[in-house]
C-alpha cells in the first residue's frame, strides 16, 4: 500500500497557530479534508489515508490542542473555533474547496463548515455523529457524565481508569486500537475531556437545517452513542444519503479502514 501512494507528515503555519496534518495522494484529484474524534488525532485516519489517497488529495489534521497541533488559548476550544482552524489549514494548503469527512466530533466540526462557508464544502460526510436534544447535551454538561474525565494520579492508575472506560466499546482483540486511543487521550490532557463538553455546547439539530451540499451519513451498527442518532438524522436530511457499516464501533475508520474508505469513495465518485 505504501508503495502506491505515499503518505507525508506536516506542521503548517496557520493564522490558528500550527497545525499538524498527514496527507496522502496528490493535488490532481479533488481535495479530502478528514476530521477526527475527540480525543484523537489524524492517526485515526493512518489506514484510510491512502486508500482515499489513490485518487484524490487526502488530508487529515490534528484538530487544534489534540494531537501535534497547537493548542488555542484557554477557554478558546469550541466547535467554531475548531472550524475556524480547519479552514486555516485549508487556507494555508491553498485548497479553496473540499470534501469534508469528519467522524464523531470531526462531523459536528464538517458540518460547522459546510454551514457557516458553503463554498468552501463539496460535499460532507457526517460518520456518527451525533444528534442531541437539549436536554440531553445539558445532561452531558453535567459533571459527573463528563466522558474521558480522569484525575491524574501517582500510581498512573488513571490511565487504567481510561483504558477501562474506553474498553467495552471497542473490539475484541483490537487492544491495537485502544493503545492509539491511550496515547492520543493521554497527550490531549485536560482536552480528552473538554472536548465533548465542546460538542455538548454546539445545536448540531439547529446546524445540519443549514446544509445545501451534499451529504453522506454514516452509520455504525455497533456504536452505542451514535448509532441511535442516525434515523432521526436521516429524518432531519431526507435528501443525504445513507451507509451502514455492520459490526462498526465507536473507532470505526481505524477499526474497518478499507469499508470506511468504500463508502465515502462510492459517495464522492456521484459527485466528482
Amino acid at each position: 500500500m505504501d508503495g502506491v501512494t505515499k503518505l507525508t507528515r506536516r506542521f503548517v503555519e496557520t493564522s490558528a497557530g500550527t497545525i499538524h496534518c498527514a496527507i496522502a495522494g496528490q493535488d490532481t484529484g479533488s481535495d479530502i479534508l478528514l476530521l477526527h474524534q475527540t480525543p484523537r488525532s489524524w492517526n485515526e485516519y493512518r489506514e484510510v489515508l491512502p486508500l482515499l489517497g489513490a485518487r484524490r488529495r487526502a488530508i487529515a489534521m490534528d484538530t487544534v490542542g489534540f494531537g501535534d497541533s497547537s493548542a488555542l488559548p484557554p477557554g478558546g476550544d469550541s466547535i467554531e473555533a475548531w472550524a475556524d482552524a480547519a479552514l486555516a489549514l485549508l487556507d494555508a494548503l491553498d485548497v479553496k474547496r473540499a470534501h469534508v469527512v469528519g467522524h464523531h466530533t470531526g462531523a459536528v466540526v464538517a458540518t460547522e463548515i459546510a454551514v457557516r462557508v458553503p463554498e468552501r464544502a463539496r460535499s460532507v460526510v457526517l460518520s456518527s455523529a451525533p444528534f442531541d436534544d437539549a436536554p440531553t447535551r445539558a445532561a452531558h454538561l453535567e459533571a459527573g457524565a463528563i466522558v474521558d474525565n480522569v484525575t491524574p494520579q501517582e500510581d498512573g492508575s488513571h490511565v487504567t481508569e481510561l483504558w477501562r472506560i474506553r474498553a467495552g466499546f471497542y473490539p475484541d482483540g483490537r487492544a491495537d486500537l485502544l493503545e492509539a486511543f491511550l496515547v492520543d487521550a493521554l497527550k490531549a490532557g485536560p482536552r480528552a475531556a473538554e472536548g465533548h463538553q465542546v460538542v455538548a455546547r454546539y445545536d448540531m439539530q439547529a446546524a445540519v437545517t443549514g446544509l445545501r451540499c451534499p451529504v453522506l451519513l454514516v452509520g455504525a451498527t455497533d456504536d452505542p452513542y451514535a448509532f441511535p442518532a442516525l434515523e432521526p438524522m436521516r429524518a432531519a436530511l431526507p435528501d443525504a444519503q445513507v451507509e451502514v457499516i455492520d459490526g462498526g464501533m465507536v473507532p470505526l475508520p481505524d477499526q474497518l479502514p478499507e469499508q470506511f474508505a468504500a463508502v465515502v469513495e462510492r459517495f464522492l465518485d456521484r459527485i466528482d
